[in-house]
């Protein structure tokens, strides 16, 4: 309505700036307050997306579209999160992504085993089938500001706490650094109202924190960004690898996934967090022929959730993607599920909300989104969780898990579940048939899998 407008151009006018392609908006008034709701239609909810990542963006992309009034806050716009960057070819077509910024598209996996078995998997993948190899700032930043093209109001700062309101109806307060009134050399503390809080500000949320949404294992990723000889990038041009064996990880895998103009090469753990960089010289020195010469561009690495979180809606604040626990054991896949999750979270919103006329309840966002994402994958992250701990918990799973991988039924089911993010239904015949060759194959790792390192 006209109050709406009237205070949106009363804060644009106070600041605006532009950081790469994104128009960075920062509130001068050191509190932007909730104007009173005198009835249902006079103005839509606002809410505050705590995240500019994929889960946020994707979130706040959905409200904007709807005209909801919607605020991104982003503390670091050029941010390169260490991560291997696969997305899954249903990403592409879902998010309407486009080709420039899929560095590579993967057609064929090396799988090598703790005994450097090295297995070929991809035979089972169509001529139009890939998985798209991206770089996280790229990626990001695409979603950002398509977000922000929508409407969304991006704010570069930092979320310092929340105000948690008394009862179902008075709004959250965001207390925020304004990066924008800092670097002008001004005092850059502000504060913003809002209806509704969507956190997806990763494994350490500060909306997390703020709700008491409960702790979760985590896993710390560890990548280096390496530039490597012409001729050794063409051998990646298409081509994947993992690496599996106590060496490199106790509990996870370790990469060497192609990008652009370089590789990124990395590892994750969980019961070995302290020893995170004997693992990264392991995949090092594995991968060593194939990475002679190469220069090291950066190196990153930042903490990945293990499950979901155990509250994921307090009152109207929710959690998405990493904040909220969205990453899948055994793979460790989070970018598909973290898009996806701030999508679903915000149709959710608009649904129950009638396109955000009326404040939510907690219940009703428990309802819609809890009980819709639970529907949808909560099968997909049971399965996965199995696998990792039958075939990751020692070297002998793990050769027996690089021998499996070698069955042409074993990559179609694969692909197909990776690909298109569901549990793919597989023959009677061929699971019964699968289910011996898995124990054949633990009986002849058993004797040539390198004896475990560690022990947890």
């Amino acid at each position: 309505g006209t109050n709406q407008k009237l205070r949106w151009s009363k804060v644009c006018s106070q600041s605006s700036s532009y950081m790469g392609n994104s128009l960075v908006i920062a509130a001068r008034p050191s509190v932007v307050r909730r104007a009173a709701r005198s009835s249902s239609l006079e103005m839509k909810i606002r809410v505050a997306v705590v995240g500019g990542g994929p889960a946020g963006s994707c979130a706040a992309e959905t409200l904007a579209q709807a005209g909801v009034e919607t605020v991104i806050f982003e503390r670091k716009m050029d941010n390169a999160k260490p991560c291997g960057g696969a997305i899954p070819l249903c990403m592409v077509d879902e998010f309407n992504l486009p080709p420039e910024i899929i560095d590579r598209k993967v057609r064929k996996m090396k799988m090598i085993s703790p005994s450097n078995r090295e297995v070929d998997v991809g035979r089972t993948l169509k001529p139009h089938e890939y998985i798209g190899m991206t770089r996280r700032e790229v990626l990001d930043g695409y979603l950002r500001d398509r977000a922000i093209s929508y409407g969304a109001k991006p704010i570069n700062g930092l979320v310092t706490s929340i105000d948690i309101p008394k009862n179902d109806k008075d709004p959250y307060v965001i207390h925020y650094a304004d990066y924008e009134s800092s670097k002008s050399g001004e005092e850059n503390s502000r504060s913003m109202e809002f209806d509704v809080i969507i956190g997806a500000d990763g494994a350490n949320s500060r909306v997390a924190k703020a709700m008491d949404a409960g702790d979760y294992q985590y896993a710390i990723a560890f990548q280096e960004r390496i530039k490597i000889p012409d001729d050794k990038m063409k051998y990646y041009e298409d081509l994947a690898e993992m690496y599996v064996g106590d060496d490199v990880s106790p509990d996870f895998y370790a990469w060497v996934f192609p990008k652009y103009d370089h590789v990124g090469v990395g590892t994750g753990t969980v019961v070995d967090r302290p020893s995170i960089k004997k693992y990264q010289n392991a995949i090092r020195e594995r991968a060593a022929a194939k990475l002679a010469g190469g220069k090291i561009l950066k190196i990153e690495a930042h903490p990945i959730p293990e499950h979901p979180r155990p509250r994921r809606v307090v009152g109207r604040m929710a959690l998405v993607g990493d904040a909220a626990g969205y990453v899948t054991k055994c793979s460790g896949e989070g970018i598909y599920f973290a898009a996806k999750s701030g999508r679903m979270c915000a149709e959710s919103l608009l649904k129950i909300t009638k396109n955000g006329e009326n404040i939510p309840t907690e219940k009703q966002i428990k309802n819609s989104y809890i009980k819709d994402w639970d529907r949808k994958y909560w099968a997909t992250y049971k399965v996965l969780d199995i696998l990792q701990s039958v075939f990751y918990r020692d070297n002998v799973g793990r050769e027996a898990f690089v021998e499996l991988c070698e069955d042409e039924y074993v990559q179609k089911v694969t692909f197909d579940s990776y690909l298109y993010k569901t549990v793919t239904k597989g023959s009677p015949l061929e699971d019964i048939k699968l289910l011996f060759n898995t124990a054949g194959s633990f009986l002849r790792a058993n004797a040539f899998a390198p004896a475990d390192v560690n022990k947890f």
